[in-house]
């Protein structure tokens, strides 16, 4: 098995994801007990995907569920209504991945670490399978406890750049 990433590296990720929900008025995430998992989404699944390179390397994915994801794709639009995850639902929705990717890069760099990221993409899908050079942690994030997406963080030190 290859390795995982230092546990002390995965708050920053997870503090960047709440922080721009709460910039878009969700408020009150919490985390949930973060475990590996296989990316293989066997049902009807919504995923960004970011990649990471520098001091790091791999990529981070976000599992949203449909309805969730045109809901926020709607909030990101200032309130337009999303019926359907359509090319412009899925811009939004891969902006957020630049967000909250773009917020852990700043949280990085405050720790001395280059962090930088790819252009976010987005997949949508029935029996979705993807294979990755490390393990995937999952990490589900709550609000009004609940479910609202889930971060798989497939990412470890990239010791050829250190």
């Amino acid at each position: 098995m290859a390795d995982t990433l230092d546990i002390k590296y995965i708050n920053p990720f997870l503090k960047a994801t709440i922080t721009v929900f709460e910039m878009l008025g969700i408020a009150g995430g919490k985390v949930g007990k973060p475990s590996i998992k296989d990316l293989d989404f066997p049902a009807n699944t919504f995923l960004i995907q970011v990649g990471v390179t520098g001091a790091m390397k791999g990529q981070v994915f976000f599992e949203i569920e449909d309805q969730k994801a045109m809901s926020i794709a709607s909030t990101m639009m200032m309130g337009m209504p999303v019926t359907s995850l359509d090319p412009m639902a899925c811009s939004a929705l891969q902006e957020l991945g630049n967000m909250i990717l773009g917020n852990t890069s700043t949280l990085f760099s405050t720790m001395n670490i280059i962090f930088d990221i790819t252009p976010p993409l987005s997949m949508h899908g029935d029996k979705l399978k993807i294979q990755t050079e490390t393990p995937a942690i999952s990490i589900p994030v709550m609000f009004n406890d609940e479910e609202f997406i889930r971060l798989y963080i497939a990412v470890i030190e990239n010791k050829d750049n250190a």
